[in-house]
């Protein structure tokens, strides 16, 4: 028996395995989102201080993209994912150990050549290891993993920092042994699959083939408005259920946050089979509803306002995102869908760390109030030209050229 056979893993199994990479990028996205104010209580930090921490994140992610986002293409989706996860796990353990704020920047920084490197390979990878013609599975599982991840990062940390003991501390070291199994797993994937492109890797910015520039364009604000709502719920999200439910607990603020994954996972796994016209319709839509009572909500300072807000933003965020994951994993070139995600997902993170600072900076100019107004009327926005281009370019979309002999175990255990 060869022994590489016995130690990769099988098609099935590495489904799962990149839906738990996916899963960590969220995750170890919102992992601090707990723990902001705790920080600004001991180091004395302002929302704009608060709101630049999570703005490195999104901005490093989009630099990794710009100059690696393609190069899973070449040196397999296995590699770039390792490579990911090893950045992950050293800006988690720099959270665990942090003396200052400058070790959380860089711990932000270190998250985001992470996630940078892991999103795009770990989303290509769930559609190549996806049996034939279902690739609105791996959509569908993409988007519900990265509910999960968030969910687990707001249950998790809410419940840690309140009832463990080291608060700003402990939180991370779970994340740190959970990112080092995922490792683990990741590194029994098969080596190489027949999807690389040809060539020598070098590093270069993400193109798009011209004849994809109104699926991409529709994709990318679709995408966006995900994180774009991501801005407002893990930079400052803390805060909005700490003042409107007047709860000092960390588990029950954490959980009216966690609302927003759980109502997204279940769109996401509901809402599967929809066409990705339908999907960022509906999500446009849904979007546009939810930040609408988000900014009445904290006018009125009513929680079963915020909670509904929430509820539908989760939504609305599922089903863009699945939807403009969808529509671009279907229609991109199979040798370069993992640049052609990475070039979407480049924009996507650059607006979230936009919104993000602008957020903080509002918010200690005309208060908190005012910052999520502001980001309400944005999200809305994206959400309106979200609806607008999907039906103005609504067509048939092709299934994901994966084809059927790509993960024969018998191949891909043969290549070096």
């Amino acid at each position: 028996m060869n022994t590489a056979t016995h130690h990769t893993l099988s098609q099935r199994a590495s489904f799962w395995v990149a839906a738990a990479v996916v899963a960590h990028t969220l995750w170890t996205s919102a992992a601090p989102a707990m723990t902001y104010p705790l920080y600004g209580a001991e180091w004395h930090l302002s929302p704009v201080v608060t709101t630049a921490i999570f703005a490195v994140y999104p901005l490093f992610v989009v630099g990794v993209l710009i100059l690696f986002g393609d190069m899973s293409d070449y040196i397999g989706r296995r590699a770039t994912m390792l490579f990911g996860l090893a950045a992950s796990m050293i800006g988690v353990l720099l959270f665990a150990v942090a003396s200052n704020v400058y070790w959380i920047f860089l711990g932000r920084a270190f998250m985001g050549i992470g996630v940078g490197l892991s999103a795009s390979p770990s989303a290509a990878a769930l559609v190549e290891f996806s049996p034939a013609a279902q690739s609105k599975r791996a959509g569908s599982i993409t988007t519900a993993a990265q509910s999960l991840g968030l969910a687990l990062a707001t249950l998790v940390g809410g419940a840690l920092i309140e009832y463990a003991p080291f608060p700003t501390r402990l939180n991370f070291w779970v994340l740190f042994a959970v990112i080092a199994v995922i490792f683990t797993a990741t590194w029994f994937l098969p080596r190489h699959t027949s999807t690389e492109a040809s060539g020598p890797w070098r590093p270069k910015i993400p193109r798009v083939p011209q004849s994809l520039y109104k699926i991409f364009a529709t994709s990318t604000v679709a995408i966006t408005i995900g994180y774009a709502l991501g801005a407002i719920m893990m930079s400052l999200g803390a805060q909005i259920a700490h003042d409107l439910i007047g709860s000092n607990n960390r588990l029950v603020n954490g959980a009216a946050m966690s609302l927003l994954a759980i109502t997204s996972g279940i769109a996401a796994v509901s809402g599967k089979r929809l066409a990705p016209s339908f999907s960022m319709l509906f999500g446009g839509l849904a979007s546009f509803v939810g930040m609408g009572l988000l900014a009445l909500s904290t006018n009125q300072r009513s929680l079963p306002i915020f909670l509904a807000a929430v509820a539908i933003a989760g939504v609305g965020y599922s089903l863009s995102f699945l939807g403009g994951l969808n529509l671009i994993n279907a229609n991109a070139p199979v040798h370069h869908r993992g640049g052609t995600i990475s070039a979407v997902l480049v924009i996507a993170y650059f607006l979230q760390g936009a919104v993000a600072l602008l957020l903080g900076i509002a918010a200690k100019a005309w208060g908190l109030g005012i910052a999520i107004d502001l980001g309400s009327v944005a999200i809305a926005l994206f959400g309106t030209v979200t609806v607008t281009l999907t039906l103005l370019n609504r067509r048939p979309v092709k299934q994901a050229a994966v084809s059927p002999e790509l993960f024969e175990i018998s191949h891909l255990t043969h290549e070096k």
